[in-house]
């Protein structure tokens, strides 16, 4: 049952239902002679109708196939239904400025109205205030209420061509503009330049890309900012992590302030100089220019004396309670039997710890903060544990390490940090930052909460990640297949679809589950203008086509890499009587049926060979090279039969688990993906000899890829790396 007719009244456009079906892709004729009094309507195709602005909108958001447009469960269904109703108040004058206060409180941690995704609720309320015209351009350029304009400026961000071409047609200049972030400094991390695929600057990207909404530091001075980006040395940065470092270089660059890199290296057992080198390697990787490099074992000497003080203060002590006690304990509100030890035997357990004994092995430090607190981080936690391993960098000198919680609020103060960004999954533990900084005695660092950034289909858990290594279900941690910065950049994403990706989400509170192909999305628009076209034939069972009036000797033309980039240069094309064809494609060709080769011209398919199984074997025809392209239904990659073709191994990657999202304490070995991994052998034209590795390229009408392994020796396939384009991660999915 298909909408025939938009009916409403010229005077009185619905703009919430306008909007909602132009994202819906529903596209009906407009009817706009009703009457100013008449409600806007929509005709079925069986004469059905269905009227009312609200009646519609719910309409479309139950046939969209947006995800969760209209709420992925009843609850929230109630709650978009909730904002429709309430939309209308920004028509009413008076009320209009108290309803923006309200919706701007209530964004404070949210990026959606309801959910995690745009729905029908957020459609209401964006075009009830760009409905508003000046009224509401008025306030968007202010700073008063910048939760609302983060929201409406990012519906802008990802919708802004349907959502412009809507505004100007029944709202004229009103609301239609662009975000009025500002495009100088606020937008730096994204309009440097974006590369070629292979490294020159494209005239198409040039001028950067959209700016992401703009966000601000709590009481911060230009000229005065220091933040840093404290990665823990026991994996490869992944995106997750991506998401923090370039929030710290937006900031910084922002407030014209610092960044310093320090390596959080407080668990011997986790930790190598393997991982050092390599995170170090993806900072750079991300294009983040950092003041120095710091180390929290630097102040290992500071940390241990700041413990013995608080055992002195009488504000920390020497617990030797069994670890899952202590954990049930401190969950019960149970005061430990150490607890109100004197301070002179808390010291000679501490000498205990530091000597690493047997009775020091048992004991470990915890503040004494307040067991009855209602947040359980206050809970007397612990500030130092012993570890006879030795440190990646320092030995054996130390028995007993701080744990993050005790060392990071130090270090953060001692190191002069202003604004300390940590995503909001820590917010239960930001009073016992503040507190452990209060018992030191020291400046109190701002910490400014961003949401962690999660993506289907993925892993983002170091020890996960490492299970994967340790078993052998990956190649490393540059896996094209992991989530890593080096993985993610080898499967053939550019940084600057990354960093796009990241800054476009600002730095919203609330929880992200994020779809891959977005940004595969954002990576094509990036390669597809730019990176060279070359073919490639299936190997497996592919079907010679002679042509019987083809060029008795083969000839050379030289023609471009890509038709509209200059810059991607030339490549030689062969061609000859008999040419190797896809044997999917021999299979859709009709007797008698005119094809077209492409770069070549026009031929006619004049015989077809099979075995007595019925299998394609060969196909005959002749050249038709005056024939029109616009006319044949098939446009044909094809490959000259000569010697000079080169093998390929094309790879074709898939999620490492089944799952969407793991449930609480869902164990994803349940859900590993058993097949994650697929080569499939081709050939491909000579010119693909001169690729490098990380090149990036087109296969025509085959996809986009990278190449991980180069041309080395005819006996040795090139290998390439399919990237996604946007549309699905394979064809499993």
């Amino acid at each position: 049952m298909d909408i025939k007719t938009f009916a409403f009244a010229a005077s009185s456009p619905p703009l919430p239902v306008i909007v909602a079906a132009r994202l819906a892709g529903i596209s009906p004729s407009i009817d706009t002679s009703l009457s100013t009094d008449s409600a806007p309507t929509f005709l079925f195709s069986d004469g059905l109708k269905l009227q009312g602005t609200f009646a519609l909108l719910r309409y479309i958001g139950r046939v969209a196939s947006l995800p969760n447009f209209y709420g992925q469960n009843a609850f929230e269904s109630s709650q978009i239904d909730e904002w429709i109703e309430y939309a209308p108040i920004l028509s009413s004058g008076p009320a209009f400025e108290n309803a923006c206060k309200y919706i701007d409180e209530y964004l404070e941690k949210r990026t959606f109205l309801v959910g995690y995704s745009l729905s029908i609720a957020d459609i209401a309320i964006w075009a009830g205030l760009a409905g508003s015209g000046k009224r509401w351009e008025s306030l968007r350029k202010s700073k008063k209420y910048t939760n609302l304009v983060r929201w409406f400026n990012s519906i802008v961000t990802e919708h802004g061509t349907a959502l412009n071409e809507v505004t100007s047609a029944y709202v004229g200049k009103k609301g239609s503009g662009e975000p009025t972030a500002n495009k100088s400094k606020d937008q730096s991390v994204i309009t440097d330049r974006a590369k070629n695929v292979n490294g020159a600057v494209s005239e198409n990207q040039k001028g950067g890309s959209k700016p992401s909404a703009e966000i601000d530091l709590p009481d911060a001075e230009v000229g005065k900012v220091r933040l840093r980006f404290a990665p823990e040395p026991s994996g490869y940065l992944h995106i997750g992590h991506s998401k923090a470092a370039l929030l710290n270089k937006y900031f910084a660059e922002r407030y014209q302030g610092q960044v310093i890199v320090r390596f959080d290296d407080t668990n011997p057992a986790k930790e190598s100089n393997e991982f050092v080198d390599n995170l170090l390697k993806d900072i750079d990787t991300l294009g983040i220019k950092y003041e120095e490099i710091t180390y929290t074992s630097d102040y290992f000497p500071e940390l241990m004396e700041m413990a013995e003080n608080l055992i002195r203060q009488g504000k920390a002590y020497v617990d030797d309670t069994p670890r899952e006690q202590m954990q049930k304990e401190r969950m019960d509100g149970i005061e430990s039997k150490c607890r109100n030890n004197s301070v002179e035997e808390n010291l000679k357990l501490w000498k205990e710890m530091i000597a690493g004994t047997e009775r020091g092995l048992q004991c470990c430090i915890r503040g004494k903060l307040d067991m009855q607190d209602p947040n359980k981080s206050l809970r007397d936690p612990v500030y130092y544990r012993c570890n006879p391993m030795p440190h990646h960098r320092i030995g054996s000198k130390y028995k007993v390490y701080p744990t993050y919680d005790f060392a990071c609020p130090y270090v953060d103060a001692r190191e002069g940090i202003t604004h300390a960004l940590r995503s909001s999954e820590y917010h239960d533990r930001n009073a016992q930052y503040y507190r452990i900084q209060e018992d030191m005695g020291l400046r109190k660092v701002l910490i400014y909460e961003f949401s962690r950034l999660n993506m289907v289909y993925t892993l983002l858990s170091k020890r996960k990640l490492l299970w994967f290594v340790q078993n052998g279900k990956v190649d490393g941690w540059d896996d094209a297949r992991f989530p890593t910065v080096q993985g993610i950049v080898r499967r053939g994403l550019k940084i600057e679809a990354l960093i796009q990706f990241i800054v476009e989400q600002g730095a919203s509170k609330n929880l992200n589950l994020m779809e891959w192909d977005k940004l595969w999305t954002i990576n094509k628009k990036i390669i597809d203008p730019v990176c060279p076209r070359h073919t490639a034939v299936i190997a497996d069972k592919r079907v010679l086509l002679t042509l019987t009036d083809g060029p008795e000797k083969p000839f050379v033309r030289i023609i471009p890499r890509h038709k509209k980039y200059e810059a991607a240069g030339d490549k030689a094309t062969t061609y000859t009587k008999r040419i190797w064809i896809d044997h999917v494609d021999a299979e859709s060709i009709s007797a008698g049926e005119e094809v077209t080769l492409m770069d070549w011209g026009n031929a006619i398919v004049k015989e077809i060979e099979k075995d007595q199984d019925g299998n394609i074997t060969g196909l005959s025809g002749v050249l038709h090279l005056e024939g029109s392209v616009k006319t044949t239904k098939l446009k044909l990659t094809w490959l000259p039969e000569i010697d000079e073709l080169v093998s390929l191994t094309m790879v074709e990657f898939d999620y490492l688990i089944t799952k969407k999202k793991l449930e609480e304490g869902e164990d994803f070995i349940d859900v590993l993906n058993p097949c994650t991994k697929k080569e499939i052998l081709a050939y491909g034209d000579s010119n693909m000899r001169n690729l490098q590795r990380g090149d990036v390229l087109q296969l025509e009408r085959k996809g986009y890829f990278r190449c991980d392994v180069p041309f080395i020796r005819p006996s040795q396939p090139i290998v390439l790396y399919a990237i996604p384009d946007g549309r699905q991660q394979t064809g499993s999915k």
